[in-house]
């Protein structure tokens, strides 16, 4: 970071609204958004969504209703181009007519997905792989589905997931262009049509590299909204990554920034879940439902104008979980009352107002409610927060059960979210106050030079955190404790490999390429050789460093050793920014601290 105050001053005052989700351009933008929607039925600012995967996507005559019932407004699924156009010429429009005017029924507003291929325009015959074969092709299927539908649809996103596996051909920026071409005909076509359909760029995962490579291979002013699927971000939060998760939306403006493309872009996520036991399961189905609520809480905090739980019904992924709000019984999950729950209290249209700390420590979000000022709350894992209020106030669980809590009477919070209505005007007019200003919870990081984590039963971190500590065992000493790697053990599944960590997002803003990664290790067994590499979020995506394995010295004493990235990109995709990788290693080593240090 430069020297210059002034300019040090504008650059994180910016970075902290972007990450709050707070630019007054965007509040502006909102109210350009909302007078649009009072003419344009298709549309509103209601930001609750759901999701339907391919498997039970039939299943919306029956689910639709029940997300009404939820409070849902939006609905996210679309049949692929193979169904709606079999054959060159022919079009069976039977089931999309029949998923809009059940949406209309239902008062839900639908998001359509131009996705796959028709077998007869793909490279190999099938539905993912390309480049498709001829682009006119690719132009009709958009144009039939806007000129089809321009009076019920007005957003589409192109393709779903072509980051990811859903896409099959070519890789790198040659993939980026590939889609960038998709993106720029599908924009092109359906504006002739309607100038006002909204087309979306959407990604697997947070991938902001992808979005940055598409945008440079021409999809740059072809859309109109972005899509991104943090499931592993959110998986974070459940580790005490809050901070990191509200870094989403500033990271993807910083990316728009430099690119130069509008940074009010409308941002929105499609895609976002949490796992839960297939059958009823108290502990399993709270957890979803925590997961929920911070997740929807969380984005709307930081900007994301529309999040899609995924999914509404759902079938299972494996080890008897999914992440479904309705069983496969139809029974209602407690991740379907929490979202009811923040939709009555909420409403339909909520207003972030600004942050507190509760009781030191505990993340509290004001919002104007539905009939007034709520408080949205929690504490970290494993930690409880007390606070009193000064005037009364209601308490609702996530199950929608509200208890009275009198003026004084302490409340304390724990890592289940917990709505707080009527809340004091003091409390309104702190939170306020607090909106523009840095959060309290990870520190004030845009001036640093280093961060550090020193690791043991209970770690020090300053700035650098390590992400699931569960890959590693605490080692005690007389007078110290440490962490090691636990490769051997097969409850990990070969997590034990790895050991996983998280950067401050103000200290490494989208752009920061430089670092130095340092880690303080020995190895557990002084006559065992032991080692380790280092694997980091790049601009191309997560890499192992071109110096490769780090062989720890023999002996008892402590090592240190020092990688240099130039191309970092710490955004977050998978959830971390590095990991230490010891497959390869015999034997298991200590560690003792690590730091990150940026590179002049």
């Amino acid at each position: 970071m430069k020297s210059n105050t002034i300019t040090d001053s504008i650059k994180f005052n910016s970075r902290r609204m972007l990450l709050a989700g707070m630019a007054i351009s965007l509040l502006a933008g909102g109210a350009l958004t909302a007078r649009a929607a009072e003419a344009d039925s298709r549309d509103d600012n209601n930001p609750w969504g759901v999701g339907a995967g391919a498997e039970w996507m039939m299943d919306f005559p029956k689910f639709n209703p029940l997300l009404n019932q939820a409070g849902v407004k939006w609905i996210r699924f679309w049949y692929e181009w193979q169904g709606t156009q079999p054959k060159q010429g022919e079009w069976k429009w039977e089931v999309t007519d029949k998923i809009v005017a059940d949406a209309k029924t239902n008062d839900l507003h639908v998001v359509g997905i131009w996705h796959y291929f028709a077998p007869w325009t793909s490279a190999d015959g099938g539905t993912r792989k390309g480049p498709v074969k001829d682009m006119q092709f690719w132009k009709d299927y958009v144009a039939g589905s806007v000129e089809r539908y321009k009076a019920d649809v007005k957003y589409w996103e192109v393709w779903n997931e072509f980051n990811g596996s859903f896409y099959q051909g070519s890789q790198g920026t040659q993939r980026a262009k590939e889609y960038a071409d998709l993106v720029v005909a599908a924009y092109d076509t359906a504006k002739k049509i309607d100038p006002n359909v909204k087309i979306g760029l959407s990604v697997a995962n947070f991938d902001v590299n992808f979005l940055d490579e598409a945008i440079k291979a021409g999809a740059g002013g072809h859309f109109d909204f972005i899509c991104v699927h943090p499931y592993e971000n959110l998986g974070a939060v459940a580790d005490g990554g809050e901070v990191g998760y509200l870094s989403l939306t500033g990271n993807l403006r910083e990316m728009l920034k430099a690119n130069k493309q509008d940074v009010n872009t409308p941002l929105w996520i499609t895609e976002i879940g949490a796992y839960a036991p297939i059958k009823p399961d108290p502990k399993g189905d709270a957890k979803q439902a925590d997961m929920l609520a911070k997740a929807y809480i969380l984005s709307i905090v930081q900007g994301f104008q529309r999040i899609f739980w995924f999914e509404a019904r759902g079938p299972a992924y494996g080890k008897g979980t999914d992440l479904s709000l309705i069983r496969a019984d139809w029974s209602l999950r407690p991740s379907y009352d929490a979202l009811k729950t923040m939709t009555t209290v909420l409403g339909a249209e909520p207003k972030y107002l600004g942050w507190l700390d509760i009781g030191k420590g505990g993340y509290g979000f004001a919002f104007k409610g539905k009939t007034g000022d709520v408080l949205a709350a929690w504490a970290l894992p494993d930690k409880e927060n007390k606070t009193t209020f000064s005037a009364d106030v209601k308490l609702v669980d996530l199950a929608g059960k509200e208890t009275p809590l009198a003026a004084g009477k302490e409340l304390t919070l724990t890592n289940s979210p917990v709505l707080i209505t009527g809340l004091p005007a003091d409390l309104t007019t702190q939170a306020q106050a607090n909106l523009d200003k840095p959060y309290p919870w990870g520190g004030d990081y845009a001036k640093a030079t280093q961060v550090t984590c020193l690791l043991g039963a209970t770690n020090r971190e300053d700035g650098l955190k390590q992400a699931d500590q569960k890959t590693t065992v605490v080692v005690n000493d007389l007078t110290e404790t440490w962490r090691r790697t636990d490769i051997s053990n097969p409850a990990l599944n070969g997590e034990g490999n790895y050991v996983y960590f998280r950067v401050d997002p103000l200290f490494v803003p989208f752009g920061t390429k430089n670092l130095e990664i340092t880690v303080v290790a020995r190895r557990l067994a002084p006559d065992k050789q032991a080692g380790t590499s280092l694997t980091y979020e790049s601009t191309k995506g997560y890499v192992g460093v071109p110096e490769g394995w780090w062989t720890i010295p023999e002996g008892d004493g402590w090592h240190e050793h020092t990688w240099k990235v130039s191309d970092a990109n710490f955004v977050g995709q998978w959830g971390w920014n590095f990991r230490l990788h010891a497959i390869g290693t015999p034997n298991d080593f200590l560690i003792k601290e690590v730091r990150v240090r940026k590179a002049q």
